[in-house]
């Protein structure tokens, strides 16, 4: 049934605050959503955000000798108080002299001096953006990051040991309104979502903030309404994290999944509170395995998979998936260099 295709106004929900026990969610400005046939209102995007989008890949626009000075925006917890460490989403405003696409990271340097080189500034640490190319104010001047606050616990104490704290994450979550960042970038392209088939099959593999590219990947085919990118694919997200409060953007995704279930698939992997099939903790492997069958069809089939999040995540994904293909009489080496060779392939791991 087609809908209506008056615009409505309307606001959104973000989640962004965990106080106590309770999530609150916080509204930003109101907005005007128009409809599609297949779905529900999504975001339609002025003509001057759209003259925002650079028809070319950005790259590199801002490098390490020569950062952008960016100013924070908003910085907000967004795992539950049982959730171990802690993550946060932070909005940072580049007046749009920083664009960038779905898939590319900013490197940010740190203020202060590199313990290592006397008189030098901090090396850039690199973070996948996790909003589309509009921000999460739509307006083109503003990139979202998914930064968890690195803390180092010693050993033989236990306790926490601040000299050895992550110096970019903490500067990071410890941020205020109005506080300067220096920007790099963006860079990337291997995680670059590919448009040119809207009916293409996107299978997003993460963990914990590794989520980031895909929540700007999701945003972009179900909540934006822009002219040259409609989609009417399949994506499916892959989410492991260690226990419900730790799950990441989850209000979003599971709208999607209700708004479009033909379009939308979400599977989480909870290590601290489910069990595989042979009793030991689910990692995102294990939910992998358990649909594997279907996954290498939809490979089969042209089907794009990625993967983002810390590196140790790879070794068990890849034993997975050989011993499954193994099983299906087929060998992984060379199924993996088809894939590689058909561009199929995008891992980003740090």
């Amino acid at each position: 049934m087609a809908l209506s295709t008056t615009p409505s106004q309307m606001s959104v929900a973000l989640p962004t605050r965990i106080d106590g026990s309770s999530r609150s969610m916080i509204k930003v400005q109101s907005i005007s959503f128009t409809d599609k046939s297949w779905g529900p209102p999504l975001l339609r995007l002025d003509s001057k955000s759209r003259s925002l989008d650079p028809k070319e890949t950005p790259l590199n626009l801002f490098r390490p000798k020569e950062p952008y000075t960016a100013t924070i925006v908003s910085v907000e917890r967004i795992v539950g108080p049982q959730a171990p460490g802690e993550t946060c989403h932070i909005v940072i405003d580049h007046d749009g002299n920083v664009p960038y696409w779905e898939g590319q990271s900013y490197g940010v340097i740190p203020p202060g001096e590199n313990p290592k080189k006397p008189g030098a500034p901090h090396n850039v640490r690199l973070y996948s953006i996790a909003s589309t190319r509009y921000g999460d104010s739509f307006d083109g001047k503003t990139a979202s990051l998914c930064v968890r606050r690195a803390i180092y616990y010693d050993p033989e104490t236990g306790k926490e040991d601040p000299s050895k704290a992550g110096v970019c994450s903490n500067f990071l979550c410890n941020a205020k309104p109005g506080d300067k960042v220096k920007i790099t970038g963006p860079s990337g392209k291997v995680m670059l979502l590919p448009e040119d088939d809207p009916k293409a099959t996107h299978i997003m593999i993460a963990t914990g903030t590794g989520v980031a590219p895909y929540r700007g990947y999701l945003r972009r085919m179900f909540m934006e309404n822009v002219p040259n990118f409609k989609f009417d694919g399949l994506a499916w997200l892959f989410l492991g994290v260690a226990n419900s409060d730790s799950l990441l953007y989850d209000e979003e995704f599971a709208g999607y999944r209700k708004d479009y279930p033909e379009n939308f698939r979400y599977d989480k992997a909870l290590s601290r509170e489910e069990k595989n099939k042979k009793g030991g903790k689910m990692y995102v492997q294990d939910k992998i395995e358990e649909y594997s069958d279907e996954i290498f069809k939809l490979l089969d089939n042209g089907a794009h998979i990625y993967f983002c999040g810390l590196k140790g995540m790879m070794p068990g994904i890849q034993d997975t998936l050989k011993r499954v293909a193994e099983e299906r009489g087929e060998s992984w080496e060379q199924k993996l260099t088809q894939l590689r060779k058909n561009k199929q392939w995008h891992v980003e791991v740090y």
